[in-house]
């Protein structure tokens, strides 16, 4: 019954610890569709964040047999210019299957190769606060770490020049941005 041995040990005598050697999660088959914005209630709640649905974005969603185990918003910069893919979102009885990292690399592939609405390739950004995934996609070729807030204090320096420059333009103050929350980003580009 190797099968129930656990994926770590610890070795009391000797005071050690060591990882098993894991055996490889099976790959998993999941159909990829542009969707409207009607899927993202039953996203929602698994997002770290509250905020509204996107408006104007392209919603695609991942499925295994049928049923929904991801998703990912994607917007555009003005002027088209680049595609930024954000409210990735892998139910929680799918997480850690490698799902993710997958799903969101083939949208961004996508779009770096034209199939989107515009017809148009462009490169692909992504903001995220999850540790785990900030590592997972620094470790991945396909990507390029581009920024990285990782306390308020940086954060309020830059909500401080964004106010100046909007007062300077005879603009009210745009609040807090960011949705109102102070909390580490760590930006990506889709590199391919």
């Amino acid at each position: 019954m190797s099968w129930l041995q656990p994926d770590w040990v610890i070795d009391t005598r000797r005071a050690e610890f060591r990882w098993r050697r894991l055996r490889r999660t099976p790959r998993i088959a999941m159909d990829i569709h542009q969707t409207d914005g009607s899927f993202w209630p039953a996203f929602e709640p698994h997002h770290y964040l509250k905020l509204p649905r996107m408006i104007a974005a392209n919603y695609y969603v991942g499925f295994v047999d049928g049923a929904p185990v991801a998703h990912l918003a994607v917007s555009t910069r003005p002027g088209l210019v680049e595609g930024r893919a954000c409210r990735l979102v892998v139910m929680p009885e799918w997480q850690g299957a490698g799902l993710g990292l997958r799903f969101l690399n083939e949208v961004c592939a996508l779009w770096r190769r034209g199939v989107n609405r515009y017809e148009r390739p462009m490169p692909m950004l992504f903001h995220t606060s999850h540790p785990g995934l900030a590592a997972a996609l620094r470790r991945d070729p396909l990507w390029a770490q581009v920024s990285a807030i990782l306390y308020a204090e940086s954060k309020e320096r830059s909500m401080k020049t964004l106010a100046a420059a909007r007062a300077r333009k005879g603009l009210k103050p745009a609040g807090t941005g960011y949705g109102g929350h102070f909390r580490a980003v760590q930006g990506f580009r889709y590199v391919e």
